[in-house]
């Protein structure tokens, strides 16, 4: 006889940055929330960025493909049929311990691509409406920047000024201008000052992506959840979500878990929150079904459960310079960004736009097995290459907006399973014709950015693999039951006690990092989700 199922007010699955940032808004109300998190606790005063292996760990166990990576809490991903591979981190943080905390807002027209290009769907939330949970979170993500940027609507004076630039950064400004384009300071979730709490400003010590020991990089595990927990949040890791299971009344009524001890169990909860980024997501939707196998899993009544899936195909376009930069050090994709091809021109020959933004050169090792541009030749003459290059790089990214593509996807492989008894999620994903008109344009103007600013050398990657950070669309919010998964609460339509919070309700793609507007999102369905319990709310700036 099975035990009792433990009971909850809310259950929140996943610890990445919608969940920090829900659970948090949450807190202090006297709810009952549990979150269950795969991953565990990273200590960053431990990060590999301190050792002088650092560029192995990136390429090892800290490396962003969990096929690579293979760490106790990953599980496989069929990636056969993408050329853009999986990029995800199962921890207390999510992938903001493996991030380059770049910091952009979309723009007002990216929730109206339908209304204003007549293709994709227009969101049924507006920019408006997400400004004062951008600026909330802003200030608990501690963002540095400047504001007044003419590329985009008026904001708040950020938190911390924005972070110093160096001379790689100040050339390719000075290429920006040169050319007449827009540029401008990125904002970054990376602390310029020290604050308060006990982070410590950016060093431009230059091993990112790792964890950073002086908590100058933001992350949720140091931000948000330290908040949440001390409210009374309870995080539990090393909890595996294997299904959520529905009752008779229509809606989720036990989450099942296997912890790491081996333990399964059970808790049913008034309300259950999904937060496992556009991949997890869409494979514990549709795990849910009857007999857990592949098919329409639970609210599915659409059909798009893991359909339209957008991952933000990028391009870096490097350029090698005369001088020595010393491009090795500083945040690695938080320096400066220009959005001049960010809004539609037709004349260009596709719809919607890019962002070019700054990466600063590599490390010693990742200069010489290629990085972003190419495998340095062996033997004679690797040394004069080498000293050519490195510390004498910089890059533009060529971030497109994907537009979603119904045959874009994931699905589950039900003879294909984990170590914990679940179907493997499968990626299917080609880039449309739109993208690829887009992101030849955007090199171009890469090169010319990159030439104008003295570049002796232009390498191009016309397409980065290792590069799914952004795995959104495929459980889209909207309106109609008919067409999307999820309302403008992120609540899922057949399911009403059921939430999707992360990048997954997103019905469009942007050409922008999604972090701040996931967040943003989640933190506003916190407060709705507090409105329909009755429970009192703050103003959200």
């Amino acid at each position: 006889m099975r035990n009792a199922p433990e009971t909850a007010d809310i259950v929140i699955v996943g610890a990445g940055a919608s969940s920090a940032a829900m659970a948090w808004r949450l807190s202090g109300k006297g709810l009952k929330i549990v979150v269950l998190e795969r991953g565990d606790w990273v200590d960053q005063h431990r990060s590999p960025s301190l050792r002088p292996d650092w560029e192995l760990a990136l390429q090892s166990e800290y490396h962003a493909n969990p096929n690579i990576r293979r760490a106790p809490a990953d599980y496989p991903v069929n990636e056969v049929d993408t050329p853009i591979k999986p990029a995800i981190f199962n921890a207390v943080g999510g992938g903001t311990i493996r991030w380059g905390a770049h910091f952009p807002r979309q723009h007002p027209s990216d929730f109206r691509v339908r209304s204003l290009d007549g293709v994709a769907v227009d969101w049924p939330l507006t920019y408006d409406d997400l400004v004062p949970y951008y600026d909330l979170n802003d200030r608990m993500m501690g963002v540095s920047g400047l504001a007044g940027d003419p590329a985009n609507p008026d904001r708040a004076v950020r938190p911390n000024p924005p972070l110093p630039m160096c001379p790689a950064t100040r050339a390719l400004a000075g290429g920006f201008d040169e050319l007449g384009w827009h540029w401008w300071p990125s904002d970054a979730a990376i602390l310029s000052v020290d604050d308060a709490n006990g982070r410590s400003a950016c060093n431009s010590c230059g091993p990112c992506g790792l964890g950073c020991p002086r908590y100058a990089r933001a992350s949720v595990d140091v931000t948000y959840w330290r908040s949440a927990i001390t409210a009374g949040i309870e995080l539990r890791t090393g909890h595996v979500v294997r299904k959520l299971e529905m009752g008779k009344v229509g809606q989720v009524n036990l989450v099942r878990y296997i912890n790491s001890n081996g333990h399964e169990g059970t808790i049913s909860s008034q309300v259950v929150v999904v937060a496992c980024n556009g991949l997890g997501s869409a494979r514990l939707l549709l795990a849910s079904g009857d007999g857990d196998r592949d098919g329409d899993g639970i609210a599915n009544a659409s059909g798009l459960v893991g359909r339209n899936l957008m991952l933000h195909p990028t391009a870096i376009v490097t350029g090698v310079f005369k001088e020595q930069l010393k491009s090795y050090r500083g945040p690695f994709a938080s320096a400066l960004y220009s959005q001049e091809f960010y809004e539609s021109d037709r004349e260009r020959g596709f719809v919607r736009g890019f962002q070019l933004q700054a990466l600063r050169g590599q490390g010693p090792l990742s200069t010489a097995l290629g990085g972003y541009m190419r495998r340095l030749p062996w033997g004679t003459g690797h040394h004069s290459r080498f000293v050519r290059e490195f510390g004498r790089t910089v890059s533009l990214t060529v971030t497109c907006d994907d537009l979603p593509e119904s045959e874009n996807r994931v699905t589950l492989e039900p003879g294909n399973r984990d170590r914990w008894d679940m179907a493997i999620p499968r990626m299917y994903y080609r880039l449309g014709e739109n993208t690829k008109r887009m992101i030849a344009f955007g090199i171009d103007r890469a090169r010319e950015a990159l030439e104008a600013a003295g570049a002796r050398d232009v390498v191009v990657n016309p397409l980065a693999r290792q590069a799914g950070f952004h795995m959104l669309g495929t459980a889209r919010m909207g309106l109609d039951p008919k067409s999307s998964v999820v309302d403008a609460d992120c609540r899922c339509h057949t399911v009403d006690n059921l939430m999707i919070i992360d990048g997954s309700v997103f019905p469009t793609a942007s050409a922008v990092n999604p972090t701040p507007t996931i967040q943003a999102i989640a933190l506003r369905a916190a407060d709705r989700l507090l409105a329909r319990l009755g429970m009192p709310q703050e103003r959200a700036a």
